[in-house]
């Protein structure tokens, strides 16, 4: 037991559920509060332990109950969904919230701080730009295919043949067509422009922190995985150990047991889709550079490419990759080949 209260929140957009509970864990209230009213509950209240779900909205009320003196914890999602009992509706949410608080060795979600949200916000928003310009590609590449136009895939094999099918000496589209094909060659123009943009500002971010200046020394991190890195972790404080990371970002083998019997499968994929993501392609790319290195991280990414190729490889080099990070954020340390 602990001597302070205990505030589950079942957070929303308007209307916040608000379940306050004693030291002994008797339930004192359990009701509905607007949001315009929710700051002044929580300021009227002693220095309580914040119970929420780490979603929508989360981290700004954490970061506003934090500045009220509270102890706020931010929980995984389906760390609560276990505990809901009876009927699915805001007061059970709100209680289960309350006993997911209370569990042991519960590992919280890290609160974020608005510098940041901000790099997180940009990583996001540069993706959604990738991602809608690969789909004006792909979309284009398919309605030319029906005219015996075929387009190699790649950004610089577009660019280079829409500018060739503009040409009005081209005679293989119509002018209809073409009026198309220009407005969707502007439109992939303006989101590249964007993403560039965010890039820039990413890379003069760089040039500000030291944490992801570090970062970089790492081989295969750059500008995008180390801000990337920064944003979720922060300074790495949160996790005990090197393989906390490992695991966090689900680059761990996932693993099956029953009785005596124990077997370990592929990746468990849990935790940031796109961190993960970003840290797999930065080990694709290390694969190519390491031919001819001897240094102890290139023979060792070699060996695995030659016993599991370059698919396992490339995970396995994340994983490692995120174990280096930690290490050299807790040490304070620059990355020296070996």
């Amino acid at each position: 037991m602990n001597k302070f209260n205990t505030i589950a929140i079942d957070l929303a957009k308007n209307v916040f559920q608000v379940c306050i509970l004693s030291p002994d864990r008797t339930v004192i209230q359990n009701k509905q509060v607007t949001r315009a009213k929710l700051p002044s509950l929580l300021a009227n209240q002693e220095v309580s332990i914040v119970a929420m779900e780490a979603c929508y909205s989360s981290h700004y009320w954490a970061r506003v109950f934090s500045d009220m003196g509270h102890k706020v914890q931010l929980i995984p999602a389906q760390h609560v969904k276990p505990f809901v009992r009876g009927n699915k509706n805001d007061r059970n949410d709100a209680l289960a919230i309350a006993e997911a608080s209370w569990r042991p060795n519960l590992k919280c979600v890290p609160l974020k701080t608005i510098e940041q949200q901000d790099i997180q916000a940009l990583h996001r928003i540069r993706d959604k730009l990738i991602a809608r310009r690969t789909s004006i590609v792909n979309q284009v590449r398919g309605l030319l295919s029906e005219y015996g136009v075929i387009m190699p895939t790649g950004f610089v094999g577009f660019k280079k043949h829409i500018a060739l099918l503009l040409d009005p000496v081209d005679s293989r589209l119509t002018s209809r067509m073409k009026l198309q094909l220009a407005e969707a060659k502007e439109e992939f123009d303006n989101l590249s422009r964007r993403s560039l943009s965010i890039e820039k500002e990413l890379k003069a971010y760089v040039q500000e922190n030291p944490l992801c200046q570090r970062l970089m020394t790492l081989p295969g991190i750059g500008v995008l995985n180390a801000t990337a890195l920064f944003a979720s972790i922060g300074n790495g404080s949160q996790f005990h150990k090197p393989r906390d990371l490992s695991v966090w970002l689900g680059v761990t083998p996932q693993q099956y047991a029953s009785g005596e019997k124990s077997f370990n499968g592929g990746i468990t994929k849990r935790g940031n889709q796109y961190l993960r993501k970003q840290l797999i392609h930065g080990a694709r790319t290390l694969l190519h550079r390491t031919k001819g290195k001897t240094d102890k991280l290139s023979v060792w990414i070699q060996q695995i490419v030659e016993r599991r190729g370059n698919n396992k490889a490339a995970v396995a080099t994340a994983n490692r990759l995120a174990r280096l990070a930690w290490i050299l954020l807790q040490r304070n340390e620059d990355y020296r080949a070996l």
